[in-house]
C-alpha cells in the first residue's frame, strides 16, 4: 500500500503543508495550516468510483492507467513544528 505523508512547515512567510517538493497555498498560523493538512489527509481515505486516469510524472511524460476507486493510500500528517523541536512526533490521521 502506498503512504502519503503531508508535511506542516514554514513556508511564504506563513505555514504550509507539502508533499514531496510541493507546498500549499500559505496559512497565516501554524494550526490553520496542520487543519488543512489534516482534512486534506482525510480526503485521500475516501474511496470513489473506478476510472481511467491520465498523469504526468516529474520528467512530463503522460502516462494513462485504470484506477480502482476503493484502492486508497495511507495517509499521515506530521507537525514540522515539533520535529524542528527535536521531539519527532507526528500526527496520524
Amino acid at each position: 500500500m502506498i503512504k502519503v505523508v503531508y508535511e506542516v512547515v514554514p513556508h511564504d512567510g506563513g505555514w504550509a503543508y507539502r508533499l514531496g517538493g510541493v507546498y500549499s497555498e500559505a496559512f497565516p498560523t501554524h494550526a490553520e495550516a496542520l487543519e488543512a493538512a489534516r482534512i486534506v489527509a482525510a480526503e485521500q481515505q475516501v474511496g470513489g468510483d473506478s476510472a481511467e486516469i491520465s498523469w504526468q510524472d516529474e520528467n512530463g511524460k503522460w502516462h494513462e492507467e485504470y484506477a480502482e476507486g476503493g484502492d486508497r493510500p495511507e495517509t499521515e500528517v506530521v507537525d514540522g513544528q515539533w520535529k524542528d523541536r527535536g521531539a519527532g512526533a507526528s500526527q496520524g490521521i
